[in-house]
């Protein structure tokens, strides 16, 4: 892997690529309690919007729904998940979040993780009237993002924090606080019945413990010590999170398509 790669390369990906499976703000602990508000039967239609490296994905099989469909922008990402999931009842599409190709009202349950958070205000929007498009009536929109918080945090503080996210995970963070998520779910029609919090320790070493096991965080430490540049980067970012601690968490939101 050359040095400059990994200097331009997305935190996501980088993690990723040091072994870490689990790229959810509010960790292993946060997606359970989302899937199991979801509340995933046999008769459930499930859209997911950018499954990345299919860990969600898997525990949604789990509950085997009706049928599991993941849109994702990513060509490469479509075809590993395919071959990973060969001989399994799911499908992925190389699709966009806000455009998904899917027939409207075609799926009782949408979720998406840690992906709003990585667009502009007005593409969030886009993807929310994706998901409720293609969601039949009283079906459910889970999401499960990076929050700013309280909620009346100041403009300039918030721009601040979003400017060193950006820098540290090279991708353009948006993140918003709890109450401006749920007023965009709002918005564009549908109604919040559940917001769950969780703190943003994504790489903190009991976390990782926690989302990994011993064994995959093992794997991990091991592969940010020996290599410096992956080392240099994956401690920039957990000294932003840690530097802005207060004021960041994850949230799951559920919402009702009425």
């Amino acid at each position: 892997m050359h040095t400059e790669n990994i200097e331009k390369m997305s935190g996501h990906w980088l993690l990723a690529k040091i072994g870490k499976k689990v790229l959810r703000p509010g960790g292993l602990a946060l997606t359970q309690k989302m899937l199991s508000m979801l509340d995933i039967n046999s008769t459930a239609a499930m859209v997911e919007f950018a499954p990345g490296l299919g860990f969600t994905a898997h525990m949604t099989l789990e509950k085997k729904p009706g049928s599991y469909i993941g849109i994702d922008a990513e060509q490469n990402a479509v075809e590993y998940l395919n071959k990973k999931f060969r001989g399994t009842s799911a499908l992925f599409k190389l699709g966009n979040a806000a455009e998904s190709f899917l027939p409207e009202q075609s799926a009782s349950k949408v979720y998406g993780e840690a992906m709003l958070s990585m667009h502009a205000d007005h593409r969030k929007a886009e993807i929310i009237q994706e998901a409720y498009r293609i969601l039949k009536p009283q079906g459910y929109y889970a999401i499960h993002e990076l929050a700013l918080r309280p909620d009346n945090l100041d403009s300039n503080v918030k721009l601040h924090i979003q400017k060193e996210l950006a820098l540290a995970i090279k991708v353009n963070a948006r993140p918003l606080t709890v109450s401006e998520w749920t007023g965009l779910l709002e918005k564009e029609g549908f109604k919040v019945l559940k917001v769950e919090t969780a703190p943003m320790h994504l790489l903190e070493p009991q976390r990782v413990i926690d989302d990994e096991g011993i064994s995959g965080a093992v794997k991990i430490a091991k592969n940010i010590l020996l290599n410096p540049s992956i080392r240099k980067r994956v401690f920039q970012m957990k000294k932003i999170f840690k530097k802005h601690e207060k004021n960041m968490c994850a949230v799951v939101i559920i919402a009702k398509k009425e």
